[in-house]
């Protein structure tokens, strides 16, 4: 719907049928929708007689709205540019250091310090009234015209250098890209908005700070941004007005009354213009969302998925452009929401991390989605849906995957070649690089049999690939398996533990490990770990034995418990030698137990 349209009293809420009833030459275009089930959205002749099966695409304008935002910032200097996206259509420009910067260069004096000889003299010289030319703005009048004929202030000057700017950047979208734009000049972003709207299509309207209460008196104040819907109706119920004028009778301590302590000074600031929000440059979005109203609802999960595969689409395109593919930006969440009846549910998951976000990631999500809340019951007729991504973020960029670290093709090749003659020319081997560390130096390895560990873990082996390999033990010894070795254990094999002295077998290219002996049993152990393993298993043992000889003579007299315990210290004496000896003296605190 065009202003053309506007006088024969059509809206944006009249159907096309009412608006062809208002306006009998009304020529009726459609926008692009996606099709149920359809992963494209398109231009369909049908749209206008089928909207129960389409939905609104607003993908070209979202295209449109990135040219003109790219304009704007092309237009205003890169260090002094403010730019807020507020929605599609909309953006807040901080023009502040800008014009700053122009005035400093069109009033010189407005540099130079104050004079201290005159403490009468005021601090700056007040403007010329030939400084304004408000050449085609829509100036918002004074409540007095008396009052224009008195020379202006400096808040005049930088409010008029801001209309200049943003006439500018107007015609460059005009020229550039053919579209026409409104804009509002004030002082704040409350007071730009309403100006913006104020003199459609094609102009600017600017507010100055002294025609601020004059320009808003006349307002409904739910045509205020925040001030429509509950809140909007909730002040005209209880203060019996809706206008802005009348409101400014109602005192702050009133409006706390009535409405909060927050909500009243807000109220009471908002209608005389005072905004203190900040125009927020960020223009990326942190949330996206696709949703369709159903008349008649949708009464089954088939249709309801077709729909889903409508908003992933919808979605995932504009994730694309936001760089999703590249891991430039993506989302953290994802949420379904349902609407049946009066009840309107909602259900949200974490999207997996660490790895490349698709299309059919995010639609297996959805359908997760669903599939919860239908389980709950009572979810047909379904009057809407609306499929949300949120959290969107910066990706982690600069990680080098796995490929990074290999050689491959010709330079693979040229290395295992290199390194296949030094392994077969055993001169060239420097003996430090190949002692291996020992074994009971620490690490966590101590505590695991030789039997369960792995030697070496091989990234990207192949034919024209060298791997990196991690030895958990040190560098690789001779004969092993290591970088650029012709020949290596699979990731399935287990190294081959020898009983021989320790020393290195020629032939075998194995590694020789010592014998240990259980000073106990006379167990012989073929690793310090295992050797470290038995002795744990000792010691259980030990306790274990401890454990239940204590628990048998709990009841027994005295005496047999006495003996008992004199036979087991003997036992313990004769199968372990080290463990004899004094006994310990008790530790400050510790008592002894009397048993019988």
């Amino acid at each position: 719907m065009n202003y053309a349209a506007r006088p024969f009293g059509v809206s944006r809420h009249c159907t096309a049928a009412e608006a062809k009833e208002l306006c009998p030459d009304l020529v009726a275009q459609h926008v692009a929708t996606w099709r149920e089930g359809e992963d494209k959205w398109a231009y369909h002749d049908d749209a206008a007689a089928n909207m129960a099966t389409h939905k609104v695409s607003l993908d070209p304008y979202r295209l449109e709205s990135r040219k003109i935002i790219a304009v704007i910032k092309n237009h205003l200097p890169a260090t002094l540019q403010r730019v807020e996206k507020a929605g599609i259509d909309e953006v807040f420009l901080d023009l502040s250091a800008h014009v700053h910067s122009i005035m400093l260069g069109r009033f010189p004096d407005l540099a130079k310090p104050p004079s201290h000889d005159d403490p009468s003299a005021s601090l700056l010289p007040m403007p010329p009234i030939s400084a304004l030319d408000w050449k085609a703005d829509a100036l918002v009048d004074l409540e007095h015209q008396d009052a224009e004929v008195n020379d202006p202030d400096w808040d005049d000057v930088a409010i008029l250098i801001g209309s200049e700017i943003v006439r500018g950047i107007r015609a460059a979208v005009r020229d550039e890209l053919k579209y026409t734009c409104s804009a509002g000049i004030s002082s704040n972003k409350l007071l730009s908005k309403l100006g913006s709207g104020y003199k459609k299509p094609n102009q600017q309207t600017v507010i100055r700070n002294r025609a601020i209460q004059h320009f808003l008196s006349d307002f409904k104040f739910t045509k205020i941004r925040n001030l429509g819907g509950k809140l909007g109706n909730q002040i005209a119920q209880v203060f019996g007005t809706d206008t802005v004028k009348d409101l400014l009778a109602v005192s702050v301590e009133q409006l706390r009354l009535k409405l909060g302590d927050d909500t009243g000074t807000w109220v009471y600031n908002t209608i005389r213009g005072i905004d203190t929000s900040e125009v927020n440059p960020r223009t990326q979005i942190k949330s996206m969302l696709s949703a369709k109203s159903f008349n008649p609802g949708i009464n089954t999960h088939e249709q309801a998925v077709k729909w889903l595969r409508v908003f992933v689409a919808d979605i995932f395109a504009r994730l694309v452009e936001e760089g999703v593919l590249e891991n430039r930006r993506r989302p953290r969440t994802i949420n379904l929401q349902h609407r049946h009846g009066g009840q309107t549910r909602s259900r949200q998951i974490a999207l997996p991390q660490g790895k490349s976000l698709d299309e059919g990631i995010l639609f297996d999500c959805a359908k997760t989605l669903l599939s919860h809340i239908v389980r709950e019951g009572h979810v047909w007729p379904c009057a809407n849906l609306s499929l949300s991504v949120g959290g969107i973020e910066d990706g982690i960029t600069g990680n080098m995957g796995i490929g990074a670290f290999l050689v491959k093709g010709d330079d693979a090749r040229a290395l295992k070649h290199s390194l296949g003659e030094m392994s077969a020319s055993p001169a060239i081997h420097n003996p430090s690089a190949t002692k291996r560390r020992r074994p009971d130096e620490g690490g966590i390895h101590r505590f695991f049999p030789r039997k369960h560990a792995v030697h070496g873990i091989g990234l990207g082996l192949g034919s024209d690939h060298v791997g990196l390999t991690a030895s958990g033990y040190g560098p690789p010894d001779e004969g092993e398996s290591g970088l650029g070795s012709d020949k290596g254990h699979r990731h399935d094999e287990l190294p081959v533990i020898s009983n021989e002295p320790q020393g290195t077998s020629p032939n075998s290219g194995q590694i020789l490990i010592t014998d240990y002996v259980c000073p106990r049993c006379d167990a012989r152990l073929g690793t310090v770990q295992e050797n470290q393993s038995h002795q744990d298993w000792h010691l259980a043992k030990d306790i274990q034995e401890e454990e239940r000889v204590s628990m048998a003579f709990v009841n027994q007299p005295a005496a047999t418990a006495g003996v008992s315990r004199s036979i087991r210290t003997q036992k313990d004496a004769a199968a372990s030698p080290k463990r004899t000896g004094k006994s310990k003296k008790m530790e400050p605190g510790q008592s002894k137990l009397k048993f019988g």
